[in-house]
């Protein structure tokens, strides 16, 4: 064997022991040192098994029910791994370990790698949170929010903006409002080849931002708790479509009950911390709470994000939507607004929502703009070859 397949041999038999996690069946007869000990142990805390039965407080191989070993543990896998290996080991910790109640300690927020997961998380925790841990949970919450929105609002704007401009356009402008790459575009018939020019018939132009033209968009947004990702990307983009001056925006959550968080859509932090993750759905109830705020139908997009299981009327918010749709309104229902795809949703409701001419489908943050711009200009909508 030479050198370098020895080498070779010796990282496989390395990586399947930090796989197999070296109890005695493990077959490798490799020892771990240094760093892959340290590594092992990490893994080992989270994922191993222990030696005797677990007991009824033995609900982990590692982590004791204390702040400062799971903020040593933190500080541990973060050195040790990238992060999004390090979000994944966070969340598994969460489901596995029961540690909901250790993110109320300031020492252990400060350790976390923080990420969309673990917003939802603090949010769903915020009812309970002493005063001493929320201005840290805002911190948190704050810097997942503002990497968002430097990853999103800019692309949003700039799509937005023009399936503004475009929806927006007249066809007896004034001479400094016509468009004259689209007037040219839509009069080439009439190109007069022996003067080399175009005779237009049609003017189009550019529409003007008067606040009679605005667009309504409704932001419908379902927190039940497996809704989180969603309630988090919505309230950033509720942000996003409420600074452009073209649109009035309007961001409703609900659960059971129905909250009107427009008022709060300058900080979309207020507007997480505005929310209340977990409980039941009644859509019916929180569509008839937008249907009643529609002054103007076929200026106006109504988005629900929801997984569509209906605790409330099943038919009325089928009738609802109707009318909706009837009236001149462009909905919109989204299963889920993250990058994780759909979740697990009412199948029967989808169908009968797409029916009505309303598919439901998964849309993740970096399609949304492309959606809302489909749906102000009333084009078809991009939707998923998956659905």
């Amino acid at each position: 064997m030479t050198v370098e397949a020895g080498d070779a041999a010796q990282e496989r038999l390395r990586r399947w022991r930090l796989v197999l996690g070296g109890d005695a069946a493990d077959g490798t007869g490799r020892q771990l040192s240094g760093r892959d000990a340290a590594m092992d142990g990490a893994l080992t805390a989270l994922y191993g098994k222990a030696e005797r039965p677990a007991t009824g407080r033995d609900r982990s191989a590692g982590l004791g029910a204390s702040a400062p070993s799971v903020a040593r543990w933190l500080g541990d896998i973060r050195t040790y791994f990238p992060t999004s290996v390090v979000q994944v080991m966070q969340r598994d910790a969460i489901d596995r370990l029961g540690l909901s109640a250790l993110l109320l300690e300031p020492e252990m927020l400060e350790a976390v790698e923080a990420d969309v997961h673990l917003v939802g998380t603090l949010l769903s925790l915020s009812q309970a949170m002493p005063e001493t841990v929320k201005e840290t949970a805002r911190a948190v919450v704050r810097k997942v929010v503002e990497d968002l929105e430097r990853r999103l609002a800019t692309r949003t704007r700039a799509t937005l903006t023009g399936a503004l401009d475009r929806g927006a356009r007249v066809h007896r402008p004034r001479h400094h409002d016509i468009d004259w790459n689209r007037t040219i575009a839509a009069n080439l018939r009439h190109y007069l080849p022996e003067h080399g020019t175009v005779v237009p018939e049609r003017l189009v132009g550019h529409g003007r931002a008067a606040r009679s033209l605005k667009k309504e968009v409704v932001l419908c947004v379902d927190q039940s708790g497996s809704m989180a990702a969603s309630v988090v990307h919505a309230s950033v983009f509720g942000a996003v479509l409420a600074s452009l001056r073209s649109l009035d925006t309007r961001l409703v959550v609900f659960d059971t009950a129905v909250v009107d968080l427009t008022d709060r859509l300058a900080d979309p932090v207020d507007v997480l911390f505005g929310t209340r993750l977990g409980g039941g759905t009644d859509i019916n109830r929180a569509l008839a709470y937008c249907q009643s705020r529609i002054t103007r139908p076929a200026e106006t997009v109504v988005v629900l994000i929801s997984d569509l299981y209906e605790g409330g009327i099943r038919d009325e918010m089928l009738k609802r939507v109707a009318a909706m749709k009837a009236s001149g309104v462009q909905f919109v229902a989204l299963l889920a607004l993250s990058d994780e795809g759909a979740p697990a949703y009412d199948r029967e409701h989808a169908a009968a929502l797409a029916a009505l001419g309303v598919p439901a489908f998964a849309c993740t943050p970096d399609l949304f703009p492309e959606v809302m711009a489909a749906a102000i200009e009333r084009r078809p909508l991009p939707v998923p070859d998956t659905v």
